[in-house]
């Protein structure tokens, strides 16, 4: 993939937005007090050089991100109120008006996976930033900051030890197949009604029946693993391919619903937490902790950051600032002095957030 350009030239033939919009809207005041080279050396970073199509510019990504974070639409309608909207489209960079959009609606999902904590942080710096040169924020809004934390669920299936290992052996059967080694066996069809015949026999209380199924399943997805590494040892290039996968096979394969401490949950989310809130309706719920470090005393300005990782117990910390530094003394002295004292302030802000609670977990 190559890295983003934004190539987008005036037209001739159409008029400017800058001619048609009112230049005092709320949006076109915030697009000028946006620094976007600065997004844009952040998001490029997640894009690595070399051949391919290059990707959206960065501040067609990062303004429809804004846009949506704002105005809490989803990606269907942000496209659409992008197309009939100049306002959007004067945000997010455009020079003359669009009547179709220039990027299909699934490059919006593609960009969100792309993206890690990093450029996550660059948003809330630069919102911040923003908010402080334009009044909205003031220095001593952030000298008091109180973090709280929640649980953000994560879309997967109720975990169970005969699906996880139902599952870790067609992923790698298939990731087996993708780059051609032969397995010995592959034991996909007897895995299937295994895992199958464990959900009933649990129905039906036949708890030694069910796990006799369990057993025949998880001897099968060890054989499936040592048939694997056999094949591939030797090879440096398939060793890094399997070796996450394996990884996980294996802590699946072992893993009891009777063990604490950190399992997995899912294969494709290997960083998702069963984390007990107490709820009479869902006493568990499987996902990542989320910290929220709203400002005092005016909760006007509000960021968040959802960062996988092991989860930590939900309670809220309390986190002051010395003004001992100069930067809090007195205004800076110059705008752009002002902007990167906001974002270094909002890069303390989300280490001390991510690093809030103990490391209690729940076993599931």
């Amino acid at each position: 993939m190559a890295k983003p350009r934004d190539d987008r030239q005036k037209d001739l033939l159409r008029p400017a937005l800058e001619d048609i919009i009112d230049l005092g809207h709320p949006l076109v005041r915030l697009a000028r007090e946006i620094d976007w080279g600065f997004l844009d050396k952040r998001f490029a970073s997640v894009c690595t050089p070399g051949a391919g199509q290059p990707p959206l510019p960065t501040r067609l990504v990062a303004g429809l991100l804004i846009l949506k974070h704002m105005h809490d639409l989803s990606d269907e309608v942000l496209c659409a109120r992008w197309v009939e909207n100049p306002y959007y489209q004067f945000f997010c960079g455009e020079l003359s008006f669009c009547h179709e959009l220039p990027f299909d609606r699934s490059s919006l999902t593609h960009w969100r996976r792309r993206l890690g904590e990093a450029q996550l942080v660059a948003l809330i710096q630069e919102s911040l930033s923003v908010a402080h040169k334009m009044g909205a924020l003031a220095t001593r809004d952030l000298e008091r900051v109180v973090v709280d934390t929640t649980v953000q669920p994560k879309a997967i299936a109720h975990p169970t030890d005969a699906r996880l290992c139902h599952r870790a052996l067609e992923k790698l059967v298939a990731l087996a197949q993708r780059h051609g080694v032969k397995l010995r066996q592959s034991y996909r069809r007897v895995a299937k009604r295994a895992a199958i015949m464990v959900g009933r026999y649990s129905h039906a209380h036949q708890f030694n029946r069910a796990r006799r199924a369990l057993k025949f399943l998880r001897i099968r997805l060890g054989r499936v693993i040592r048939d694997i590494r056999r094949k591939i040892d030797g090879s440096e290039g398939l060793k890094e391919r399997f070796a996450e996968l394996l990884a996980l096979a294996h802590r699946v394969r072992f893993q009891d619903h009777r063990q604490r401490g950190h399992k997995v949950y899912a294969l494709h989310a290997p960083e998702v937490e069963c984390i007990g809130k107490g709820k009479a309706r869902a006493p568990y719920e499987f996902g990542c902790k989320v910290s929220s470090p709203p400002r005092r005393p005016s909760p006007r300005a509000a960021s968040s950051c959802c960062m996988p990782r092991p989860c930590t117990a939900t309670r809220s910390t309390v986190t002051r600032w010395g003004r001992s530094s100069p930067s809090w003394r007195a205004k800076p002295a110059s705008p752009r002095a002002a902007s990167i004292s906001t974002r270094a302030i909002a890069a303390t802000i989300t280490r001390t957030s991510s690093a809030s609670g103990s490391p209690a977990r729940c076993g599931g």
